[in-house]
Formats: structure tokens, C-alpha cells, sequence
């Protein structure tokens, strides 16, 4: 075993690859996968030295809790359950966008947000 970079680098010589794939039905030569591989219990009765299985998990995470709207004072999310909410976003202050400029414009934010809701 031969450690580079802090990774331990191992290979593996006959072993027997069980591929759960989420797309493709055969692993493509030179394309990336995501997932866990696992080393089987190892048993004589499959005539290998080896057994492992690599399991595919989903490629693009499921985003939570989208922006429905944004604005440059609120932001609007639903959740997972269909309700809205509102969040501030941080605001940089300066001498022209001060507290009350804030408060202001996340009023009418507010204010033009709830003309595009339904009800």
C-alpha cells in the first residue's frame, strides 16, 4: 500500500464488481460516479477472491426550500410543504443605504411580493 497526499491508494487484483447504476447500465470507461463502494462478506461460494458492489446515489441533490422570489432586501422560500416565507438578506450600509433606506425597501418588497402570491 503506497500513500500519496494523505490518500491510501490500494489495487485491487480479481476482484468480482456487482454496479448499481442510476443512468447507465454499464459503467462508461473515463466517466466520474458518485457512491459508496462496498466490500461483500467474502465467500468462497462465488468462485472469486473478492466480491464488491458500487452503488450510484443520486447525482444532483434535491435543492430545499427554493427562492420564489428575490429581492435586494427579502428573500421569498417555500418550503418543502408548499408554505411560503420571507428572509431579510444582510444589507451592506453605506452613507446613501442607510437602516431606515433598508426598512423602507424591504416594505415595498414586501408590499410587491404579495401582489404576485395567490391566496
Amino acid at each position: 500500500m503506497k500513500k500519496e497526499q494523505g490518500w491510501n491508494t490500494n489495487t485491487e487484483i480479481c476482484v468480482n464488481l456487482k454496479t448499481k447504476l442510476c443512468n447507465d447500465k454499464v459503467m462508461k470507461a473515463g466517466k466520474r460516479y458518485r457512491g459508496v463502494l462496498m466490500k461483500d462478506v467474502e465467500c468462497e461460494d462465488y468462485g472469486y477472491e473478492e466480491h464488491m458492489t458500487f452503488t450510484e446515489t443520486q447525482s444532483q441533490p434535491v435543492r430545499r426550500n427554493p427562492h420564489i422570489f428575490a429581492g435586494r432586501c427579502i428573500n421569498v422560500n417555500q418550503a418543502t410543504d408548499g408554505t411560503l416565507y420571507p428572509t431579510f438578506n444582510r444589507p451592506h450600509f453605506t452613507s446613501d443605504f442607510t437602516f431606515q433606506d433598508f426598512c423602507r425597501k424591504a416594505a415595498e418588497e414586501l408590499i410587491y411580493v404579495t401582489g404576485l402570491v395567490e391566496k
